[in-house]
C-alpha cells in the first residue's frame, strides 16, 4: 500500500495512506532514514499500524516532477 509523509511532529511522522486517505501517526524510527516530508513509501499495515515501510523512489520522483510542472505553469 502507498503512503506519503505529510509532516513530522517530534518523534512521529504523519502518513497519509493513498487508498483511503487515512492518517496514521508512526514513530519516526520505523521509517527509512532518508524519509522527509513528501516522500512516498510502500507500507505494510496490520491492525491499523505500520509494520514496515520502504521508500518508493519512483513515486517520490514522479510527485516532485508533477509539482515542478505545476509551479512552472503558474509562473
Amino acid at each position: 500500500m502507498k503512503a506519503v509523509v505529510d509532516r513530522f511532529e517530534g518523534e512521529f511522522a504523519v502518513l497519509i495512506v493513498e487508498e483511503d486517505e487515512q492518517r496514521l501517526n508512526v514513530p519516526r524510527k520505523l521509517l527509512p532514514e532518508q524519509s522527509k516530508e513528501g516522500s512516498w513509501l510502500q507500507v505494510e499495515i496490520q491492525n491499523g499500524e505500520v509494520v514496515s515501510a520502504v521508500m518508493d523512489e519512483k513515486e517520490t520522483a514522479n510527485a516532485q516532477q508533477r509539482i515542478a510542472e505545476k509551479l512552472a505553469r503558474l509562473r
